[in-house]
């Protein structure tokens, strides 16, 4: 009997229905939430220059993918004087509110903070080159001189391949923008109703391949080495610094994704932990970037995370030293250069830019961006980064190799098993199909920037083939093969 009623015992133990795990991370996921709701509207408003119907009814989409609850946060607080906003309080969880900023858009704000500390978060008043957009040629200015059509592209098909990308068959897939650029002229130009040219919205992860343009300046002028340690201070400080573990990470490992670090911002862990908190809940990047154990060899593992982009951003920071000129390095260096005027990079409150995804800005500028990398890293004659850099960025990742070797130095690559792109493409992706695809072999730009709300996002390499459709000798290619 004894043994019939452990057997008994040990079935219902196996059969029995779990309990469903408590979610010790809830009330973050709320905060995050609120916080998200109150960047998305804060930058709707006052940086893209959008309507809150227009900002509710398609920026604020993105929430209502079930990871948020599905819903939209109805507990909204405007602050039209001090050009903020703040999401949340009492049952709707902790409020967060983010604050617009001269030069560098909203940041998001601690939970304890009010609208009086708002005159002590970030800004950049710095003046823009004196030039006229509007009477400056392309792709300096906005002036935009007829050409005759290149033979290289079927006009039919291309407006044909534009129309499938801007009316998407699939429902949460929404076109903002598409620009494609050949030999340096733009040959077609798209925009949604309710969207300019001069509307800027956010790049999500696009942010990370202008960070590494930034880096790469450094790392051509010999200020910081690809193979050497990060040399940050990590947290939590080691009795002996130079004994710790981490001092093994090296610039090369964060810019490919292979840290080795703990991971916080992927297994279904990113509006609960990690990037999250500093994205949307006010806390400081640089400390969560600098706060992860070490659990594998630096280079083995490539694993997606917000916080290896920010921890070289943190490594171009340290090298430039001074707070101000850090602020202003990527205007002088970079956006100013090349005609980047509509583009906004933002910091969190302590300072320190959220190049991991963080910036606003328009099509014309990334494509002004991507024309940058297509002309080998040249300017009106002007070296911005070197060739050398421009092929780390476009090599695989040793650890990408066992899922397709799909990604380089924070830019994607075509995966081994795609063949409708030509494989020199390489491209920028962001959060809600922000695309900045360069294909050198057919003297082409593609920008697509979008606002695709639940997954699947439209992909960068569908988008690439669509256009492709309209060049006869690269079709004629593909039938031959």
């Amino acid at each position: 009997m004894k043994t019939l009623m452990l057997i008994i015992i040990a079935v219902l133990a196996v059969t029995a229905p779990a309990r469903a795990e408590f979610d010790y991370d809830a009330s973050s996921r709320q905060m995050i939430r609120n916080g998200v709701q109150a960047v998305l509207t804060c930058n709707g408003l006052f940086t893209s220059g959008r309507s809150l119907d227009l900002v509710t009814a398609e920026e604020l989409q993105y929430l209502r993918d079930p990871r948020f609850g599905g819903a939209v946060e109805d507990n909204v607080t405007l602050h039209e004087a001090e050009r903020a906003v703040t999401i949340g309080g009492g049952r709707h969880g902790t409020a967060i509110t983010a604050a617009f900023r001269e030069g560098i858009g909203c940041v998001v704000m601690a939970p304890d903070q009010d609208l009086s500390d708002i005159q002590e978060l970030p800004e950049l008043p710095l003046p823009y080159p004196d030039i006229d957009p509007a009477t400056t040629p392309w792709p300096g200015g906005d002036l935009v001189e007829e050409h005759p059509w290149p033979a290289a592209i079927d006009r039919d098909k291309l407006d044909a391949a534009a129309d499938r990308i801007m009316n998407p068959e699939v429902p949460n897939h929404v076109s903002l923008s598409l620009i494609v650029v050949h030999r340096g002229d733009i040959v077609l130009e798209r925009y949604r109703d309710g969207v300019t040219r001069e509307t800027r919205t956010r790049t999500w992860s696009t942010a990370k391949s202008i960070a590494a343009t930034l880096i790469g300046m450094l790392v051509d002028e010999g200020r910081l080495g690809l193979d050497e340690p990060l040399e940050v201070d990590w947290l939590p400080e080691v009795r002996v610094p130079g004994h710790d573990p981490r001092n093994a990470v090296t610039l090369r490992n964060v810019l490919h994704m292979s840290s080795g670090l703990y991971p916080v911002d992927s297994f279904g862990m990113e509006y609960a932990t990690g990037s999250g908190l500093a994205y949307w809940a006010g806390y400081s990047s640089s400390i969560g970037a600098r706060q992860r154990g070490l659990i594998r060899e630096p280079g083995t593992f490539w694993d997606y995370e917000n916080y290896d982009t920010l921890l070289a951003v943190l490594a171009m920071k340290r090298e430039i030293g001074d707070q101000q000129r850090y602020l202003e390095f990527p205007r002088r260096r970079l956006l100013d250069k090349i005609g980047m005027r509509n583009t906004l990079l933002s910091t969190d409150r302590f300072g320190d830019f959220i190049l991991s995804s963080q910036v606003y800005t328009n099509a014309r500028d990334l494509a002004r961006f991507g024309l940058l990398y297509l002309n080998g890293g040249t300017w009106d004659g002007e070296r911005l980064i070197s060739e050398d850099w421009i092929e780390f960025v476009r090599t695989p990742a040793p650890a990408s190799a066992v899922h397709g070797n799909f990604y380089g130095g924070q830019f994607w690559l075509v995966p081994d098993d795609r063949n409708d792109v030509p494989k020199d493409a390489y491209s920028t992706a962001g959060n809600r199909g922000q695309y900045v695809i360069i294909v050198p072999s057919l003297d082409l730009v593609i920008v697509r920037r979008g606002l695709d709300f639940s997954r699947p996002h439209m992909q960068e390499w569908d988008i690439a083939a669509t256009i492709l459709t309209a060049f006869p000798a690269w079709s004629a290619d593909q039938d031959a093969h």
